[in-house]
């Protein structure tokens, strides 16, 4: 339901059922963004009050559901922290995880101490890729900023997912926009993709359009600069076991990807890009469960396959062994065509800490 959902508000209706679907959504849609800007304006006026953590705050959000290729860029931001010997802590809502109430330590700087099933794919994911990185999940953000800085020592904070958790003030607002559909049809849920009217760009500071190519369409007017990347394939492969292996190396066999992210489109281009020509694709919902019903799918498939291609979020929730054959996991990493107004935001706020 949700890859049909993403595919009706950015191509539009196929037919008269799906045109009658997006005119009946329209007024929840028009209703959801007039929540969402009141709801703005009341953090904006001081009447919901909003949580000011003593260290600087760098947000990492989206104005659209899903899809703009949040994880990424954190890693990115968190390598680059860490790099400068910055204690640094990720603060993720957990989504997928099994229910945390108030804030749960994912990793206190020696790398994942709860399994992904309890924390969400995502934060395990940040705390696998980045070690000596805090990484605290907490559904409400204020109380997983407080544990970050108070008890594990954090000195700055980003906030996974944070556009719209307007409950944490921020001293750098980083917006992403997927280059090739930057607002989708223009709707806010569930007539379209936006969490928010597009209006609520005017909060950001910074703009990133993620996933941009040369035939990428002109981005609308942003309030700030704007910074293009690229989501660049690695170029090592990792099996379930830990193995590694150039991902060269297995561009000539017969594959079967899957994926259970918002766009698994855009990593199956990007594998066929890469040379996977013999390639059948299974696209799964994000933040798929890998039940009996998943793994019967991926089993009927595997029957005429070499190999299995998934992503680093996928592989996070599945066991050597699971699948009828290797399964390699792909990472991704993030490519900057340009950081001039990045590098300034980030040595204004180092200077603070310094």
């Amino acid at each position: 339901m949700a890859l049909f959902h993403r595919r009706l508000c950015l191509e539009g209706p196929r037919n008269a059922w799906e045109w009658l679907l997006l005119l009946v959504l329209r007024p929840f849609g028009r209703l959801y963004g007039v929540v969402g800007l009141v709801r703005a304006k009341l953090y904006a006026l001081g009447i919901l009050p909003a949580y000011r953590a003593p260290v600087p705050v760098i947000s990492v959000g989206n104005l659209s559901a899903g899809g703009t290729g949040k994880t990424p860029v954190v890693d990115y931001l968190v390598r680059r922290l860490l790099d400068q010997g910055l204690r640094v802590a990720v603060i993720s809502r957990g989504y997928g995880g099994q229910g945390v109430k108030n804030a749960l330590v994912v990793s206190a700087g020696q790398g994942p101490l709860v399994e992904p099933a309890l924390c969400g794919d995502e934060p395990y994911l940040l705390a696998r890729r980045n070690p000596e990185a805090l990484v605290v999940v907490a559904p409400k953000r204020r109380l997983g900023a407080q544990l970050a800085v108070e008890q594990l020592g954090a000195r700055i904070l980003v906030l996974d997912d944070g556009f719209q958790h307007l409950a944490v003030q921020r001293d750098l607002d980083l917006v992403l926009l997927d280059a090739a559909s930057p607002l989708g049809n223009g709707r806010p849920l569930p007539a379209g993709l936006l969490r928010e009217f597009p209006s609520a760009l005017q909060r950001g500071q910074l703009f990133v359009l993620t996933r941009w190519h040369e035939d990428c369409p002109p981005p609308p007017y942003l309030p700030g600069p704007v910074l293009r990347s690229r989501h660049v394939l690695g170029a090592e492969a990792m099996d379930l076991d830990g193995n590694r292996l150039a991902l060269q190396q297995l561009c000539g066999k017969q594959a079967v990807a899957f994926a259970g992210i918002a766009d698994p489109e855009g990593f199956f281009w990007d594998l066929r890009r890469r040379g996977f020509e013999r390639l059948e694709a299974l696209p799964l919902a994000d933040h798929v469960v890998y039940d009996n019903e998943v793994l019967r799918q991926l089993h009927a498939l595997g029957s005429r396959a070499e190999i299995f291609l998934t992503t680093e979020k996928d592989a996070v929730k599945l066991k050597a062994g699971q699948l009828p054959c290797p399964c390699w996991q792909v990472p991704m990493t993030l490519d900057f065509l340009e950081t001039h107004a990045l590098d300034l935001a980030l040595a204004q706020l180092t200077a603070r800490i310094h």
